[in-house]
């Protein structure tokens, strides 16, 4: 292979870093070596533009059992000898190629990182963008088709693999934004349970100890995938690109997953670790293992099967085939390991062994064509830029809202069923019917919900909330805001079911990190996020970073997606964000509201300013803009989800639900479409602009609805917590009526709300 700058670029190495190697190696790299380290030293694998800046994040805690970066996934400790174990990935450019597999190896990834710890994965959530999927301003009627093709190739992926595991799709969500027109994205979160005392850990370690693989065969599907793909822009119609797109095989990731559970279950005793063949297939498996370990890994990739004619040692470790898992097992048990994944029906078969001497070695039929220290493949170098605020950033946040016309009153109504019908807001019922959402029976809450909960039945009568979030506008508006409000909507929608918030796990999908405008969006949305995580007590234990995301130059919304997990003492308990029942109480918790108060008596106020318009989707949609300066009291956020949670344990709360996309009045109308029931208040005081407090998305509010008896310990609990709130009416009746500005039917908002995208997806 020549060594020159273009073609090092094909594999994501520089030349600068070819010397580097040579260096480190003292010789130059062979062929197979150089596409080894291409694809180690990869933004997927090696992390080498985000590793400086994720050192931000808090990673300790009083729940967490894991190092970060250390495993496959991060575990949460939650009661009665149990973990959570839980991670989100991306699969972007894959889905953009290919995106029924590219989805859909998405999650058959993101599973394998759950089970290869040894725990059941119980839970899938997806979080992802796509380009609009209508014309209008900036996208065409041909790049709309195209965006709805891979909607639905998306979600098709999703549900198939899923469906067919028998692992269930309980949450996620959806924006869409021209930004993500030719790089949409598809973020994959796995949850799964297993006991503290019975993790697996990914390392390779005692001498003769055998390296089994188990699983699929090897093919040439997914060669490239982690360079190739995930660590260098692509331009549409790039059709050269599918064959670096893995094919999944569910039914086969199915046993797959159950071998490999029962063996933690049962027989860890057999085994000294376990990993996925993930990116960079068995070269990254091997070589972070033996890292881990600080051992050395000799392999025959003669002994690999494949069902490809011709393949080369390279081809053979850079394969990125699906459902394969590495089992690095005890010398006196390699016949009871192998024994045990043939009674599963699972291909397995002995190709190596750990080796005292710290270095990775392959061997084609017996002669050596790898040879290259573990911990030289795994320390590439780092990048630490000098970042600038993109050009005319300024200009959007300075943008003077105040200068728009407010709502004309007797368009509330009409502009209230408009919002809900946007596909941005509307019913994602389209996309999570297809998905198998109660298999496992461990369901309380599903899809639709601020969080998904599930019960943990090994630890009865406790349970866990999840939820995904994340808001690419905001951060392309102001990443230090948004990164930080991703983690606090995220958290603020579990504690919603009134589960208490103890960690999360991120992915961070930005553009090139090489241009300075895009490494001050990641830098700055990291210090957000960071800050959030440290007011709010909740650590990173595992994450990804996905960058590069471009299409023709134009790079997406910096877009930092945020899954959080929450912790239930009873999961019968979990709060519901639609009203349930007729003639209670509803408040306005958090910002946004006004306290009036005299000597006599105390009333309450909505305020309403042009800064909360800042980003939100009545702005987008209505005057066409996307500007104005997010912000967030991170202090008061931690005291609302306070708030909520003690509201929640102390049964003073009957709903809950985060009021962010669409404002006040969207969430007031998605409470009652929930079951039907309306809501209703005769007079609304309002400080300020009649849109932004209908409609603005200022942060750190809920909308809860409590039992009249239950009003004034409620109240005084907010009191004591110093959270502002406003009893800003009751439930009933089968409309919405605010005041005289809004009066529509229940059925009505909810015909508007159901119909919104498939609306959006006709052809």
């Amino acid at each position: 292979m020549p060594r020159d700058a273009e073609t090092l670029s094909l594999i994501a190495l520089s030349l600068d870093e070819y010397h580097r190697i040579v260096d480190l190696l003292d010789r130059e790299p062979n062929d197979v070596e150089l596409g080894m380290f291409g694809a180690m030293w990869s933004e997927h694998c090696g992390y080498k533009n985000s590793k400086p800046l994720l050192r931000m994040f808090p990673s300790t805690g009083p729940h967490v059992l894991t190092t970060r970066g250390g495993e496959n996934a991060g575990a949460v400790d939650i009661g009665g000898g149990m973990c959570a174990v839980f991670k989100i990935e991306s699969h972007n450019h894959p889905s953009a190629v290919e995106p029924y597999q590219g989805a859909a190896t998405g999650v058959g990834g993101i599973v394998r990182d759950i089970f290869a710890m040894g725990a059941r994965p119980i839970a899938i959530l997806d979080s992802l963008r796509f380009g609009p999927l209508r014309p209008g301003p900036g996208t065409s009627p041909e790049v709309a088709a195209r965006n709805r093709a891979l909607f639905r190739g998306v979600v098709g992926g999703i549900g198939g693999y899923g469906n067919c595991l028998g692992v269930p799709t309980v949450g996620g969500e959806v924006s869409f934004a021209p930004s993500y027109s030719g790089n949409p994205l598809v973020n994959a979160m796995c949850v799964g349970i297993a006991r503290a005392d019975r993790l697996l850990r990914a390392v390779a370690k005692g001498a003769g100890n055998p390296i089994i693989l188990v699983g699929a065969d090897t093919g040439r599907d997914g060669i490239g995938g982690a360079n190739v793909l995930a660590s260098r822009t692509f331009e549409q119609g790039q059709e050269e690109l599918r064959p670096t797109v893995q094919v999944g095989n569910p039914f086969l990731e199915k046993l797959l997953m159950e071998a490999c559970v029962e063996l933690a279950e049962k027989h860890a005793d057999w085994v000294v670790g376990l990993q996925d063949c993930g990116a960079a297939g068995l070269t990254s498996s091997l070589v972070e293992c033996a890292a881990r370990g600080d051992s050395g890994v000799d392999v025959e990739v003669a002994r690999v099967p494949r069902r490809e004619e011709g393949m080369t040692a390279a081809e053979v470790m850079l394969s990125e085939s699906q459902e394969r898992m590495l089992v690095i097992a005890k010398k006196e048990h390699e016949a009871d390991v192998l024994e045990h994944f043939r009674r599963w029906e699972v291909h397995a078969d002995v190709i190596g062994e750990v080796t005292d001497e710290p270095y990775v070695r392959v061997f084609d039929h017996g002669e050596l064509v790898v040879s290259v220290p573990a911990k030289v493949f795994t320390e590439p170098p780092e990048y630490r830029r000098e970042g600038v605020k993109p050009a005319g950033l300024d200009r959007l946040q300075s943008y003077d809202l105040t200068s728009l016309p407010d709502l004309d009153p007797s368009k509330a109504g009409e502009t209230l069923l408009r919002l809900l019908a946007t596909p941005e807001i509307a019913s994602k019922r389209w996309i999570w019917r297809q998905y198998d959402h109660q298999v496992l029976t461990n369901t309380v809450i599903g899809p639709g919900a601020d969080a998904a909960v599930l019960r943990v039945k090994d630890a009865a009568p406790r349970g866990i909330a999840v939820a995904t979030d994340g808001n690419g506008r905001l951060c392309y508006l102001d990443p230090y805001a948004g990164g930080a409000i991703a983690v606090a909507e995220a958290c603020r929608n579990v504690a919603c079911s009134g589960a208490k918030p103890i960690a999360i796990t991120d992915c961070l999908n930005f553009g090139n990190p090489e241009r300075p405008d895009i490494y001050w969006q990641l830098e700055e949305a990291v210090k957000g996020m960071s800050a959030a995580c440290e007011a709010l007590g909740t650590p990173v234990v595992s994450g990804n970073v996905s960058l590069y995301n471009e299409s023709d130059g134009v790079a997406v919304y910096p877009t930092p997606i945020v899954g959080a997990l929450g912790l239930l003492e009873d999961a019968a308990r979990a709060l519901s964000s639609a009203f349930q029942d007729e003639g209670d109480s509803v408040y306005l918790v958090g910002a946004g509201s006004t306290l009036l108060a005299d000597a006599d008596m105390e009333t309450f106020a909505l305020t309403g300013t042009a800064h909360d318009l800042a980003g939100s989707e009545y702005l987008n949609e209505v005057h066409g803009l996307v500007a104005g300066q997010p912000g967030i009291d991170l202090r008061l956020e931690a005291r609302l989800q306070e708030a909520l949670v003690r509201a929640a344990e102390r049964g003073l709360l009957r709903s809950a639900h985060d009021c962010s996309h669409g404002g006040l009045a969207v969430t007031i109308a998605e409470c009652c479409i929930g079951r039907g029931i309306g809501f209703s208040v005769a007079q609304l005081p309002i400080e300020g602009r009649l849109d932004a407090a209908l409609f603005g998305e200022a942060q750190s509010r809920v909308v809860v609805s409590a039992r009249p008896e239950e009003a004034p310990s409620l109240e005084a609990l907010l009191r004591s917590l110093d959270v502002p709130f406003a009893p800003i009416g009751r439930t009933g009746g089968e409309s919405l009526r605010i005041a005289s500005w809004i009066d529509v039917a229940v059925a009505e908002l909810e015909a508007a709300y159901e119909r919104g995208l498939p609306d959006a997806l006709r052809d």
